[in-house]
């Protein structure tokens, strides 16, 4: 502080002040105060590379990128066909376990109205915006979304759950201009459908599939799209995931994105940097029915094969071998002898269907389709679904720890009609009643009333059995693929898979009509 007299500073100390670098600058005279000039540093600056933008992406795509509206001469769904807050696409998650948290998360969110607008319709679909031109009295809009062009002559890819529940279609280009289109086909199990615009005299800006497997995750990715029904809208965001499996279908193998992407989105394209289609948006995950930065898209490479499939004939046809499968874990694989975990477990071969006729047996594990091996259960339902229906193709199966193989010829996806029957039940025999206790398994057991298996009467809450879900009531039907209807038999089982040197066996459950396998430790105490 500086200190004068007479509330003057002195000159020694006014020359002291001016030696500190732009702080001031003082000037004396003659009878006037000393005045303080403040002078500041220079703002700082970094000099760092710059991020890429997007608008000559966002330029050139934009024309090919169109709103879908669609109208219906249905009832609008009632409340409890709606979906909550969340846009998934809608396919399947009305058949989860009640348990499962996505149904949970659709109990506590549901609701006719949410935070952004109207809430997905059924089937997870986009809601429409009301207004807009009017239409003849008995079609009222029911559905937008979003959709670009693939071709010159005005075929558009949008999404299944956009278009289904639709009577009439109307494709907006960005210019605002309305075109009618008409509905060439739909796929519900990978949620794509293709529209066609009738436009003879005129040639469509239309965007390629890019090569998905060439996406990284880290990868800089932009959506175009109808939010909200806002019209074209553009967000950006990088590639967050690869083959994500959402639960909506045996086919699920989704790119997640963090893009910002919102109700009316759906259908939309997700652009790489040079502008070619990488994902087709179908999902968000959302608690409060807005963008929250996780979004899944449909890949390029399945989206193709697919669209492909529909501008041809209007369906979509898969190769069928029908059995129910589940996949291979740790334990499993160890139970079964097998040096890894991977393949699938057959839990049940439908009736009549290829497989069951070819010779494909519960309990087998299927390690390869004409010698590519499969990695999971889901694994094996694409690459069984590529196939054309009448294919012969070489399974190649692990049953009773030896490798197999069988020749199948696949049957028709989208025609052939099927039932899940439960699993073969053992011969009526007369079998002691008295409970017995298997104390190394956590669990008490007696002979079904139908002799077909053993009633599991209790379970140690602290046991392994209990841990792996099994509960009292659910009926144990075989063990390492062996039928039990006694305790004994099912003692010799394990006994046998000891000297075979496994430390745990694979148990049959079955409950409420249906069955699932799991691997318990077989180790004594």
């Amino acid at each position: 502080m500086l200190k004068s007299t007479f509330g003057r500073p002195s000159l020694k100390t006014v020359l002291k002040t001016t030696t500190v670098a732009g702080l001031a600058a003082v000037m004396l005279s003659t009878g006037i105060p000393a005045q303080v000039v403040n002078s500041f540093a220079a703002p700082v600056t970094v000099t760092a590379p710059q991020v890429p933008s997007f608008a000559d992406v966002v330029s050139a795509v934009s024309p090919a990128v169109v709103s879908v509206r669609v109208q219906s001469d249905t009832e609008t769904a009632s409340n409890d066909e709606r979906g909550s807050g969340f846009s998934f696409g809608g396919r399947g998650f009305e058949n989860l376990p009640d348990d499962h948290p996505l149904k949970r998360f659709f109990r506590e969110f549901g609701g006719q109205e949410g935070p952004g607008g109207p809430q997905a319709g059924p089937r997870g679909r986009d809601r429409a915006e009301r207004g807009g031109p009017q239409r003849p009295h008995h079609l009222r809009p029911t559905a937008q979304g979003s959709g670009f062009f693939i071709s010159e002559d005005g075929y558009v890819v949008t999404n299944n759950h956009v278009v289904s529940d639709g009577s009439a279609y109307t494709v907006v280009l960005n210019d605002g201009t309305e075109l009618d289109a008409k509905l060439i086909g739909k796929d519900s199990r990978t949620d794509l459908a293709v529209l066609k615009v009738d436009a003879a005299s005129r040639k469509f800006t239309y965007v390629n599939f890019a090569d998905d497997n060439k996406t990284r995750v880290g990868d800089w990715v932009v959506a175009v799209g109808n939010p909200f029904g806002l019209g074209g809208t553009v967000t950006a965001g990088i590639v967050s995931a690869r083959g994500r499996d959402i639960g909506s279908g045996p086919y699920d193998d989704f790119i997640q994105v963090d893009a910002a992407v919102n109700r009316g989105n759906s259908g939309g394209p997700t652009f790489n940097l040079n502008g070619e289609v990488v994902g087709i948006n179908t999902a968000i995950f959302s608690p409060s029915g807005g963008n929250v930065g996780i979004a899944f898209a449909i890949p390029a490479s399945t989206a193709k094969d697919v669209v492909a499939d529909l501008m041809k004939d209007g369906k979509v046809e898969r190769g069928w071998l029908g059995v129910q499968i589940q996949p291979v874990n740790k334990d499993i694989a160890e139970s079964l002898g097998l040096s890894e975990p991977k393949g699938a477990l057959v839990v049940a071969p439908q009736e009549g269907s290829p497989g069951l006729k070819a010779g494909i047996k519960q309990g087998d594990v299927i390690t390869a389709v004409n010698g590519d091996p499969i990695n999971d259960a889901r694994d094996l339902a694409k690459k069984v679904a590529a196939f054309a229906p009448n294919t012969k193709i070489d399974v190649s199966i692990w049953r009773n720890g030896k490798a197999q193989s069988i020749e199948v010829t696949l049957g028709n996806m989208a025609t052939d009609e099927t039932t899940t029957t439960d699993s073969s039940a053992g011969e009526e025999d007369s079998k002691p009643s008295t409970e017995q206790a298997l104390a190394s398994l956590g669990m008490s057991v007696q002979p079904s009333e139908d002799g077909a298996g053993l009633t599991i009467t209790d379970v140690d809450p602290d046991s392994e059995a209990a841990a792996r879900g099994i509960k009292e009531g659910e009926t144990i039907t075989s063990v390492n693929n062996q039928e039990v209807s006694s305790a004994s038999a099912l003692n010799k089982v394990i006994e046998q898979a000891k000297k075979d040197g496994r430390t745990r066996a694979l148990f049959q459950v079955e409950a409420n009509g249906s069955s699932r396998f799991v691997a318990l430790p077989i180790n004594e105490g």
